[in-house]
């Protein structure tokens, strides 16, 4: 029978894989090259089977290894999240988080439920909305935190992450190069529309708006019906779309920079808590 296998062996396989290099691997998980390839040796003899295909330093694996990294992954998620929960502070309150719909829909449900797994007694009241109404919440201190597009003249905030901004279709959307292009956007005031209208602008590509929605998903229906075409940031891309390339004779967009920022008032340790949780899982970078 196969062991139970050991958390520290999988935290290991998985730095060799991403790191690609045995060097690497040790200083992230603070071994040395002598007992990372120990590990991997006591990992392949209690599974029977080879996981690296070639020399190991490379990271390279066989099919059993490709498995393997996807189950070590989930378990050594699982294994992070009870110990920070039961390592960590008893944190309970409320936190009324602001984010667009669109964000709430495409980059934080995984997010939220890992927070509220982590830390169950604090209730989330969640306001979707656009950014530029999320900022003006902020200041009233109706909310305590927002996820939401910057603004050019926005201050203040982290920058999580950049987002490219893709044009999308249905998925068999005839686009005719010769007549206006029909577009479904948010409302005036909103800078994915403003980005749209720019780059259409300087490429000199007529267009006419057919369809204007304050959510997502009514973009998402227009988009699907073959009514318009849109722009979507990268990660709400979905099979039930095709994403439209320069080929397409479209211009590029730009990339936008989503950010979270706080109320201006003294916050909560809930708060706090999420802010650093949600930077954490989706990326934050410097800004």
């Amino acid at each position: 029978m196969i062991p139970d296998l050991e958390i520290p062996l999988l935290r290991t396989f998985v730095a060799v894989h991403d790191t690609g290099s045995i060097t690497l691997a040790g200083k992230q998980v603070g071994r040395t090259q002598p007992a990372i390839t120990h590990q991997m040796h006591r990992l392949e003899r209690a599974l029977g089977r080879p996981l690296f295909d070639g020399e190991r330093r490379h990271g390279a694996l066989t099919r059993d290894g490709e498995v393997l990294l996807a189950y070590a992954r989930k378990l050594l998620t699982l294994n992070d999240e009870i110990r920070d929960r039961f390592q960590g502070p008893d944190i309970a309150g409320r936190v009324r988080l602001g984010v667009p719909d669109l964000y709430a829909a495409f980059l934080l449900p995984s997010v939220l439920a890992g927070f509220a797994r982590v830390y169950p007694q604090v209730e989330i009241e969640l306001r979707c909305s656009r950014s530029n109404q999320l900022r003006a919440a902020l200041t009233r201190e109706e909310i305590d935190l927002a996820l939401m597009t910057k603004q050019p003249d926005q201050e203040g905030g982290v920058i999580v992450r950049e987002e490219p901004l893709v044009w999308v279709a249905a998925r068999d959307f005839d686009l005719d190069s010769g007549a206006p292009l029909p577009l479904a956007l948010l409302p005036p005031g909103s800078l994915y529309r403003q980005c749209a209208l720019d780059a259409l602008g300087e490429s000199g590509r007529s267009w006419t708006i057919t369809a204007v929605s304050d959510s997502i998903a009514g973009l998402q229906a227009a988009v699907r019906a073959g009514l318009a075409v849109s722009i979507f940031p990268l990660c709400a891309v979905d099979g039930e779309v095709r994403r439209l390339t320069v080929a397409s004779g479209l211009p590029d967009l730009p990339a936008l920079r989503i950010v979270l920022q706080r109320k201006s008032g003294e916050v909560s340790s809930a708060v706090e808590h999420l802010a650093q949780y949600i930077l954490s899982e989706l990326g934050s970078i410097s800004g």
